[in-house]
């Protein structure tokens, strides 16, 4: 295989897994690489695929923007609104929408969460731990992020399922399960708009202790947050809070079921497993790339990038250099150091990866001591996508108890 003859913007490439033999190649022979056009016949973008080039891009945003768009695909018309959203902001602007919500997200608030969070770890086994089998995807993973998110929001419980639907809409762009035509994503944007509308209205005629009313009275430069503002504030924290915690606990359950011989030395040595989550995360990160554009000539390699060039960084295969982690195909989970890039890195480092950590370590505390002998039932679907590394479905089958 030739890795430069695979298109890095078609799903179909990433329909199986993240090509990681691909990118092995690309590190090596051209790790700033050019594709002349993406797989809808628009113009190119560089393809950035070693680790120190990646920090390099991420932690210069003067030279490589965020503005207009994250993925390949430039912004339609319709969609403007999605400007407003943090992911698509450079300093200074960032930073002052990023305080806003930053003091929610702090370690010391995040973790008088954590008792809660094994609250609800606890009663979603409750739920499936006397089957002996049930999709994961589903049963397990998407239900503790939705859950955590919704109360996060103060969206109630019951409507947590349409924060599932409307997100699943949103990233799965590509996935003709969940989107057969664009207007399929602008309609899922539209409807949690509304959502949001509705719920900020409530909460100004009564504010409680979550982060809607924390957004509603804040202020950014003396003005408080405008209609878009709140909305593109509430669709990020909505989907970014479930998806990609989804995707990580999802693949971490399929990690310990692909390499037993580490399930059964986290079984015998649970204190390993801070350190297993960092390795899930480095192994399998739910987002794969972000793009940034050019907004000046300059070079990455030696290789010329000239100002409104589509950059891409891509995740997977930084947290797999060669030059940076020893045997890094190996999954082991007492790696250290385990300096991996699934967060990112820079002022766009993720706002909830507290958050996600202390998630994931609670559910796989629960998992291990409750169903440790999990296996695939069935084959496992993976998103269509190549933007989130992304898991649809995995049937799973255990000794039922576990009470």
């Amino acid at each position: 295989m030739d890795a430069r003859s695979l298109d890095y913007s078609d799903p179909e490439t990433f329909e199986n897994g993240f090509p990681h033999e691909a990118f092995r190649q690309l590190r090596l022979e051209s790790p700033v690489y050019w594709q002349e056009r993406d797989h809808e016949g628009n113009r190119g973008f560089w393809v950035v695929s070693k680790y120190a080039d990646v920090k390099f891009v991420s932690k210069n945003p003067r030279l490589f923007s965020s503005q207009g768009s994250i993925t390949i695909r430039d912004p339609i018309a319709e969609n403007a609104a999605s400007g407003r959203m943090m992911l698509m902001m450079d300093p200074p602007e960032h930073a002052r929408y990023r305080k806003l919500v930053s003091s929610a997200f702090t370690p010391r608030c995040i973790e008088a969460l954590g008792r809660h969070i094994r609250e609800i770890v606890r009663a979603i086994l409750d739920n499936v731990a006397h089957k002996g089998e049930c999709d994961f995807v589903t049963d397990v993973a998407a239900e503790l992020p939705l859950q955590v998110i919704a109360e996060f929001l103060g969206v109630p419980q019951a409507d947590r399922h349409k924060i599932f639907e409307w997100s699943n809409k949103l990233i799965g762009f590509e996935d003709p399960e969940f989107q057969r035509t664009m207007s399929d994503g602008m309609t899922a944007a539209l409807e949690m708009y509304m959502y949001a509308n509705g719920l900020a209205e409530r909460r100004l005629r009564e504010p409680q202790d979550d982060i809607v009313s924390v957004l509603l009275s804040a202020e950014v430069d003396g003005e408080r947050l405008g209609t878009q503002e709140f909305n593109a504030f509430f669709l990020l924290l909505a989907v970014a809070g479930n998806e990609t915690t989804r995707n990580l606990i999802s693949h971490g359950m399929r990690l310990l079921m692909e390499f037993p011989e580490a399930r059964q030395r986290l079984l015998a040595d649970p204190s390993l497993l801070p350190s297993a989550v960092e390795e899930m995360l480095r192994f399998s990160p739910p987002v794969m790339y972000f793009r940034r554009t050019c907004t000046q000539d300059t070079e990455i390699r030696g290789k010329r990038i000239a100002k409104g060039d589509k950059v891409t960084v891509w995740y997977p295969s930084a947290n797999r250099d060669e030059d940076v982690f020893e045997a890094p195909d190996e999954f082991d989970i007492a790696r250290s150091p385990n300096d991996h890039l699934a967060f990112g890195i820079g002022e766009h480092f993720c706002l909830g990866s507290h958050l996600a950590r202390i998630e994931i370590i609670a559910i796989f505390e629960h998992l291990l001591e409750r169903i440790p002998d999990m296996q695939l039932a069935g084959p496992i679907r993976y998103l269509k996508s190549h933007f989130i590394n992304g898991v649809k479905s995995m049937p799973v089958r255990f000794s039922p108890g576990g009470a």
